[in-house]
């Protein structure tokens, strides 16, 4: 089924003369999450997003779908339990996102290090145990110093003292919204983006839709809905006081989070690494390679400035680069070796602490807790425990950290999902891996007002078996089908890496990428791997830009930088051909996608140094 702009216009005119069970404000990954839950179930779902789908938060983060290993620095067991399940979760409805990937933990004798040997071995295990991997070909290992340095000879030698090595899973963060949107789009949702909420409609004081700005073309036009919910992320209490000019709402915390991307020549990896930053701040960084480059972070700190458009700062590029020399001593990264950045928002409810990406001591775990924890631990891997007995000490674990315990109004760890009594309601917080589930379990309530004050009756779908778009693959045999899927791009008259390549992006939609080399000519100044790539995304994917596609649509930006610069002027043309743009609109287009690529290769900054 098509997602085109045509699909936009037609959705749109529909959002104007229906009023829906559910209009859904923001298209990142919980907005689009619960629009899929929503038009698999029969409700009449809309959502808008006022900027690209994912262009906030949901395509800057670190780019793994993990189960937060980072969180049992503080032994916060309940957290890591619900982000390995939803983990298995994502695997089976997007089999051909998720990359299974083994994470290396070097540990170092220093002050204030997050981990010691002990600390390590036993936080592992619980996290394999968790994840139901222990005992398995995939469950973890200790290394010796000598046996991390021959994982990574380029690693800071000093003060190292071994390591350990567990499974985690890298992912493509704004696929897997994409993916999310097009399955509700299959399903009957009205989607569009560019589509601003800029007051709301009100009946007897209770929210009944949205007065909403096409930003396209400045049209103004209403919304009516049964059920509005606000999804947008760090703007979630900006959206909520529209409705409140008097009593503003501040229950989030935005922080800021910096991830830089060189050349894999300049600093060669050969699997991720989650390492201390030897600064005796208590904070840890990912270094990860990907297509041939690595990227490392995140910076965490906290945010007050422009929502919309958070930037690396100076001081961002100083400590990752700091940190990455300190433990990488002959890289000697520069300024001048970062081909790409990038910067994102994470939404954190306010006084959760827990919820800090990277540090601080969230919690501080009793004694009897922390011993009884680890003989439990320790006696199931050795086969003289149960897991019962292990899941029992999990619920004895007493903390102070906040997301030990729930409030009512939590779906997932670090989550809220509110009504206010105006009627809107607010799905915020969270993390990218429990997206489902924060999406289901708003959906069980929301279906229950729809039932009790509208007489309208849906069932729920079972979300952890519903795969998204491109997902109809078997779990069990991901790498086999999608080479089966790459097997057909050279009958297609393209060579075998380009078809694996897209393979692997579009999983069981790749044959419709295929199918377009039967309908369109190859595009001057790209191969027809990049035309096809270029015309799937505007025809199927409602890609609007350059910026769209280089960025969002693929990673083409951010992890093939140096390639990108001769597909420029190709993209832009094959745009304009397709879009019948005018001179304005292509140089509008073209000046937007510069000053993106400017701030993306931190030209600024090159300047001055």
């Amino acid at each position: 089924m098509k997602f085109s702009s045509e699909t936009r216009r037609i959705a749109i005119q529909k959002m104007r003369e229906r009023t829906m069970d559910i209009l859904i404000i923001g298209g990142g990954i919980t907005g689009a999450g619960v629009a899929l839950q929503a038009a698999a179930s029969g409700l009449e779902t809309a959502l808008i997003e006022m900027q690209d789908f994912a262009e906030g938060t949901s395509s800057r983060s670190t780019k793994l779908v993990h189960g937060g290993i980072r969180y049992l620095k503080q032994f916060d067991v309940e957290v890591v339990s619900d982000t390995v399940s939803e983990r298995g979760v994502v695997q089976q409805i997007a089999p051909h996102i998720p990359k299974a990937t083994t994470m290396l933990v070097p540990v170092y004798e220093e002050p204030k290090s997050t981990f010691s040997m002990f600390r390590l071995k036993v936080a592992m295990d619980l996290y394999d145990l968790l994840a139901g991997v222990a005992n398995t070909s995939v469950a973890n290992k200790v290394l010796t110093r000598e046996e991390v340095l021959q994982h990574e000879p380029d690693l800071q030698q000093t003060g190292l003292i071994g390591g350990g090595m567990y499974l985690d899973f890298s992912n493509n963060d704004a696929r897997l919204v994409i993916e999310n949107i097009k399955r509700a789009n299959r399903d009957g949702a009205f989607i569009a983006n560019h589509v601003k909420a800029e007051k709301f409609l009100f009946e007897d004081e209770k929210i009944i839709g949205v007065i909403a700005r096409d930003v396209l073309t400045n049209e103004m036009f209403e919304i009516k809905a049964r059920i509005v919910l606000n999804t947008t992320g760090p703007w979630s209490d900006e959206v909520r006081n529209f409705a409140y000019p008097k009593e503003k709402i501040h229950q989030l915390r935005p922080t800021k989070g910096v991830h830089l991307v060189v050349d894999r020549q300049k600093l060669h990896v050969s699997q991720p690494i989650y390492i201390d930053t030897g600064l005796g701040d208590g904070r840890m960084v990912f270094v990860l390679p990907r297509e041939n480059k690595t990227y490392f972070g995140t910076t965490d700190t906290d945010y007050t400035g422009d929502l919309q458009h958070p930037t690396v700062t100076q001081a961002d590029i100083a400590y990752l680069l700091d940190v990455i020399n300190r433990r990488f001593p002959n890289s000697n990264v520069t300024i001048h070796d970062i081909e790409s950045s990038w910067a994102g928002l994470r939404p954190l409810l306010d006084g959760n602490s827990a919820s800090d990406y990277n540090g601080g001591n969230s919690g501080k775990l009793s004694s009897d807790s922390f011993d009884y924890l680890i003989e439990t631990v320790q006696a199931y891997v050795n086969e003289q425990g149960s897991r019962e007995a292990v899941e029992q000490a999990v619920k004895l674990v007493e903390t102070s950290n906040s997301e030990k315990v729930l409030e009512p109004s939590a779906v997932s760890r670090g989550s809220q999902f509110v009504r206010d009594d105006n009627g809107l309601f607010t799905l915020t917080g969270g993390k990218i891996t429990d997206y489902r589930k924060m999406a289901e379990g708003a959906m069980e309530k929301i279906l229950v007002v729809l039932a009790s004050e509208y007489g309208r009756a849906f069932k729920l779908i079972n979300s952890k078996t519903y795969p998204v778009s491109g997902g109809e693959i078997n779990p069990a045999n991901v790498d086999n089908e999608l080479e089966a899927y790459a097997q057909l791009g050279p009958l297609n008259g393209m060579s075998i890496d380009d078809a694996r390549y897209l393979a692997h992006l579009y999983g069981s939609n790749v044959p419709k990428v295929f199918a377009l080399s039967r309908q369109i000519t190859k595009s001057e100044g790209l191969s027809l791997a990049e035309t096809l790539s270029l015309h799937y995304a505007m025809e199927y994917e409602m890609t609007l830009s350059p910026t769209d596609f280089f960025l969002r649509r693929t990673n083409h930006m951010l992890f093939k930088r140096d390639t990108l610069d001769t597909l420029v002027s190709p993209v832009l043309q094959a745009m304009g051909k397709y879009f019948e743009w005018s001179e304005e609109e292509y140089l509008a287009k073209e000046n937007e996608l510069h000053e993106v690529l400017s701030e993306n290769d931190l030209i600024s900054f090159k300047l001055n140094n």
